[in-house]
């Protein structure tokens, strides 16, 4: 029964158009006939009568004035449509100003009709003649060649042939100051074998000399599943980066992988090539294999050195944002600790052997000859504000001329002009450095701060004073920093610090003959010296503080509590000159025969200041309860900016208690 009910419309359908068959013949044949007239008039249209309206088309899609000035071929009746235009020209955006974006003598196009059908776009053909193309970028960051505020990587559809005869590219970047005049060459070989792409060119990138060379595989018979070689080598004033690597899918530059060198004088300079603002850095070569997926780069194998030391780990680099997001790992087996000098402007070391720039030299020797230690190297603000970053680095052992460092650690972070060095640690044969260090460049003028930690450390350690013997003062030695100042360059700020500095030995040793130097009996001590006298005596405590006011750190409190010896002093560090004038002088705690009390003077240059004796200047003797009653603010209240437990601490607490009994105003600090 079903199967005779079904067949009933079925055989109703066929009576049906069997009876209008001679209509619906007529209807298709009049559609067809219609459709192949189309075909027939297109294809022997005449299209130079529609140039203007395409070009009026093209323009008002692009935003750019889009003009035909030669004959319009158009070839429609085929599976591979194909168009060729004489003399096409773009202009500029409105922003750019008049001229020309880009001109091409003669254009040649193919495309792939049917997969248009399901939305892709293939080119079997595109062929360039003499064509001229006019790049620009603005301070602004406004590109010519898209409407987008960050214009993402260049994507073509698929070209299974490509060629430009006799192409040239005119490109200038306002921001970088960068100027490049180039050829384009693409063709089925080009001098070497398996070499098919060209671009060479020469300009000048922030006044200096700048030339780029790219090549690359032939670009006929493209397969768009496999990737396509290319070489590249870039050479800005004294930076070289070389690469060899491919692009995942011809003509997609958001996919792309090679392996890169990179050498120069400065680390800075890869800013005007890259936009990245990393570090002044002494001269360096590093390699890695980078990798770029869309806005993201990475360099996951980053090695090399920098200075005299080696430097390894992985960076990456994300442009999605409203700022690059650089983080990177970084880790040294072996840190030379002058090359950080670069960081702040300064120069490395020039001794025989140390790795400098010849602009890092020059530097040196004008410092040497101002007996300055302090660089004024500008800071470049609006680098800082044009990125973020996360960054931390290791360095398993660090070689320090002067300093007993052992290793370092940090981890830098950096979000809208703010950059912050926090987990800051050195760590000394004994004891540490521990801190935090801020520049905050969201403001007119950068604003630096310090506040970091001497923990746990050794005198003799630290401090190196050679006599050809055992060190004249040991014990041990803790210190705090912090200061704040304004100022565009590391000497500046420092001319503008305010804050507090502290140094304390709660307990130590010294020579003898250093003591006696400290007045109480000026022949004597003299003469122990002379005589090489190794004799010791008791470093019970040392105190020296110093309060910051626009660069002058005044010390009006510095205490030296020795075994025959109290000295007390006053002075001054001026860090807008870069000189050193501390006094000190004693206070007998026996009966001297010979009372000729001559204060001991530390004074001259920071880089190299030089102990000396007021022997004509001898001032009459206060003796101990004078000197502590003098004291204008106690040791308890101060002693506690470093560590509580030093007001407390056996020698320093003594001290203190002294003081008290001789009529100091001692007041408690918390806790003691």
């Amino acid at each position: 029964m079903a199967t005779e009910s079904t067949s009933k419309p079925a055989g109703r359908f066929r009576d049906w158009l069997r009876g209008r068959r001679r209509p619906i013949l007529w209807i298709v044949g009049v559609a067809g006939g219609l459709a192949g007239g189309a075909v027939a008039v297109l294809a022997l249209l005449d299209w130079n009568q529609f140039r203007g309206p395409i070009a009026d088309i093209a323009s008002a899609r692009t935003g750019r004035q889009v003009e035909i000035l030669g004959d319009l071929d158009v070839r429609i009746l085929s599976l591979r449509p194909s168009a060729t235009v004489h003399r096409l020209e773009i202009g500029q955006p409105v922003w750019a100003g008049p001229g020309r974006m880009a001109r091409i003598d003669r254009l040649d196009v193919q495309i792939e009709a049917l997969p248009l059908l399901w939305g892709r776009v293939v080119l079997p053909r595109l062929e360039m003649t003499r064509p001229t193309f006019v790049l620009l970028r603005d301070r602004q960051g406004r590109v010519n060649w898209s409407d987008k505020a960050k214009a993402g990587p260049l994507r073509l559809p698929p070209i299974r042939r490509f060629v430009i005869r006799e192409g040239r590219l005119d490109f200038s970047d306002a921001r970088r100051r960068l100027v490049l005049k180039a050829t384009l060459d693409a063709s089925e070989r080009l001098g070497a074998a398996n070499r098919g792409f060209q671009l060479s060119g020469d300009g000048s990138i922030n006044a200096a000399p700048f030339h780029v060379e790219i090549v690359g595989g032939p670009l006929i018979n493209i397969d768009p599943g496999k990737p396509y070689p290319f070489d590249a080598d870039v050479r800005a004033g004294g930076t070289r980066i070389l690469a060899k690597g491919m692009i995942s899918k011809p003509f997609d530059f958001g996919r792309l992988q090679a392996q890169v060198t990179a050498r120069g004088p400065d680390l800075a300079d890869l800013y005007d090539l890259t936009g990245v603002p990393f570090p002044n850095s002494p001269p360096y070569r590093l390699t890695g294999r980078l990798t770029r997926n869309g806005k993201l780069w990475r360099v996951p194998d980053l090695g090399g050195r920098v200075g005299d030391s080696d430097v390894g780990g992985q960076v990456s680099v994300d442009g999605s944002g409203a700022r690059p997001f650089v983080t990177a790992e970084l880790r040294s087996r072996q840190l030379d600790f002058d090359d950080l000098a670069a960081i702040f402007g300064g120069p490395p070391s020039t001794a025989p052997g140390e790795t400098a720039s010849e602009d890092q030299r020059a530097m040196d020797r004008r410092l040497t000859a101002q007996r300055r230690l302090l660089a004024d190297a500008t800071l470049k603000i609006e680098r800082i504000r044009a990125v973020d970053a996360d960054v931390t680095y290791r360095a398993d052992h660090v070689h320090a001329e002067r300093l007993p460092l052992r290793a370092a650690s940090a981890r830098i972070r950096l979000g809208r002009g703010l950059l912050v060095v926090e987990q800051l640690r050195l760590e000394l044969a004994q004891g540490s450095v521990t801190g935090v260090a801020r520049l905050d460049a969201r403001g007119k003028t950068p604003v630096s701060s310090i506040d970091v930690r001497l923990t746990k450390a050794r005198l003799e350690e630290v401090v190196s004073i050679r006599t050809g013997g055992p060190p004249p003062l040991t014990g041990a030695l803790v210190a705090r920093v912090k200061l704040t100042g304004t100022g565009d360059s590391v000497r500046r700020a420092a001319a503008d610090a305010d804050g507090e500095v502290l140094l304390v030995v709660p307990g130590g040793e010294i020579r003898r003959a250093f003591a006696e130097l400290l007045g109480v009996n000026v022949t004597k001590g003299l003469g122990l010296l002379l005589a090489k006298d190794q004799s010791r005596t008791d470093l019970r405590c040392a105190v020296a503080h110093f309060q910051a006011r626009d660069g002058m750190l005044t010390a009006n409190r510095i205490i030296f509590d020795t075994g025959p010896v109290l000295g007390t002093g006053a002075g001054t560090v001026d860090l807008r000159t870069e000189r050193i004038d501390v006094r000190l002088k004693g206070h007998p705690k026996e009966a001297r025969l010979i009372r000729v009390i001559a204060p001991v003077t530390l004074r001259g240059p920071i880089t190299k200041p030089e102990f000396g004796v007021e022997t004509g200047q001898a001032v009459a003797q206060g003796g101990v309860a004078a000197a502590l009653g003098a004291l204008v603010a106690p040791l308890a209240s101060i002693l506690p900016f470093i560590d509580l437990g030093l007001a407390k601490d056996a020698a320093c607490g003594a001290l203190i208690a002294q003081a008290g009994r001789e009529g100091a105003p001692v007041a408690k600090a918390p806790g003691v």
